[in-house]
């Protein structure tokens, strides 16, 4: 295809678009892929177990920067696009180079949601999101020093966890999860399970407040955090606060070049903007209201995306159910569907408080909507799988709780007994 695609953005949405581009004959002749950060492309899902100390650096890269070139693909690192001229379908960076397509892809990604409080410019407070970030938090670690954590989400507990590992052995660090709802992963965990969460996080030496509200960051005299005030009055020691309470989509660009846009650039099912040319794939998109935040319904996204542009026929995308999983080592929880239980619902639970393990499982008319599982979270998939094929597991309702060992002998003895084409073959 004798055609020039651009793409904004050379985080993991960006590369995995690239790196599905590369395998397919009919990808456009030439590609131009242009990145904020100087670093090549790395796994921000790792960064956490790499601030923990328990990766090298190397283990986040995504691809050889220098092994695309000879692709066709040009890398642009270290740059910024300021503006975009549709009618002349022409980028301009912030250098002033111009640059012209004939396709553009924005995959911009998204920057942490900094809460409207005064203080929140000082010195000291950090976001999660980027190379920049870890290192500065590796250093606060490593002095030993106060640290805060806004967000009782994945995020915010893989960055409070990490900050404590990385203080490990040296003068240590005090840090302080600070948590709007009244309970931890409350998006993803009922009460029993964030309450398992909790009390094993204060085990291991983390502070967790629940239901507190942030008024204001406290200024040191000389531009630096000294402490976080919350709304009951109360100040916490802080020179070091990081924000890990949502993310907010970088749809700025594209909202500035006329493009259709709400709380990020909005997308049809194929990932085509307001304009035909210009398309925007991962946490800077929007389709059907939706924002995205996890990697699984992305990497579906950049699936339609590239077999798009490539002119394959393909189904749109649509939206699926994912599940949940934490990255903190030694603390397994896995959840998916809604957390809340109805007057529908039928609820089956088994709590080992002893061994900590929890699970529970929603059910409707038959077919495993939700799940919550901590502690031993092996049969986590085999829910999901059984929740996204819609099968009714009321013949093994009894064996449900231990799993896929138990309960699929009773769901294939029920399979065999009514399938058809079993039937008519006897």
């Amino acid at each position: 295809m004798n055609e020039h695609l651009v793409i904004i953005g050379n985080g993991m949405a960006g590369h995995r678009l690239l790196d599905a581009l590369l395998k397919r004959p009919e990808r456009p002749a030439r590609i131009t892929v242009i990145g904020a950060e100087r670093s090549p492309a790395y796994n921000r899902i790792l960064l956490s177990p790499w601030l923990a100390g328990e990766m090298e650096r190397d283990a986040l890269n995504l691809g050889d920067a220098d092994g695309v070139t000879n692709d066709g693909v040009e890398l642009i690192l270290g740059e910024r696009v300021a503006t975009i001229d549709r009618h002349r379908r022409q980028l301009t960076l912030a250098t002033g180079k111009v640059l012209s397509y004939d396709r553009l892809v924005l995959a911009t990604g998204s920057r942490p949601a900094m809460p409207d409080v005064p203080g929140i410019e000082l010195t000291g407070v950090h976001g999660f999101r980027d190379l920049d970030d870890v290192d500065a938090l590796t250093r606060a670690a490593q002095a030993g020093h106060q640290a805060v954590v806004i967000g009782g989400g994945l995020l915010g507990l893989e960055a409070a966890e990490g900050l404590r590992k990385q203080a490990q052995g040296k003068r240590g660090i005090a840090v302080t999860v600070l948590q709007r709802s009244e309970r931890l992963m409350n998006r993803q965990l009922d009460a029993t399970a964030a309450e398992l969460l909790e009390g094993e996080l204060a085990g291991r030496g983390l502070n967790v407040l629940t239901g507190v509200r942030i008024a204001a960051m406290e200024d040191d005299g000389q531009g630096h955090v000294c402490g976080v005030r919350l709304e009951d009055g109360r100040s916490i020691e802080a020179d070091c606060v990081v924000v890990a309470a949502g993310i907010t989509p970088n749809a700025e660009l594209g909202r500035a070049a006329g493009l259709d846009t709400d709380r990020a650039v909005i997308v049809d099912d194929y990932l085509t903007t307001s304009d035909p040319a210009i398309f925007a794939v991962g946490e800077c998109c929007q389709f059907e209201g939706q924002t995205y935040g996890l990697v699984e319904p992305i990497w579906r996204q950049v699936e339609v995306l590239a077999a798009h542009l490539c002119g394959d026929a393909i189904d749109g995308y649509v939206e699926a159910p994912t599940a949940t999983k934490l990255k903190i080592s030694g603390i397994s929880l896995y959840a998916f569907g809604p957390i809340e239980a109805d007057d529908d619902h039928d609820v089956l639970t088994y709590h080992d408080p002893e061994q900590g393990d929890y699970r529970r499982l929603l059910l409707r008319e038959g077919r495993i909507e939700g799940a919550v599982l901590y502690g031993d979270t092996a049969c986590g998939p085999w829910y999901f799988n059984q929740s996204l094929a819609g099968r009714d597991v009321r013949p093994c309702r009894q064996a449900l709780l231990f799993g896929a060992g138990d309960a699929n002998p009773l769901l294939d003895a029920v399979h065999d007994e009514t399938d058809p084409l079993q039937e008519e073959a006897a």
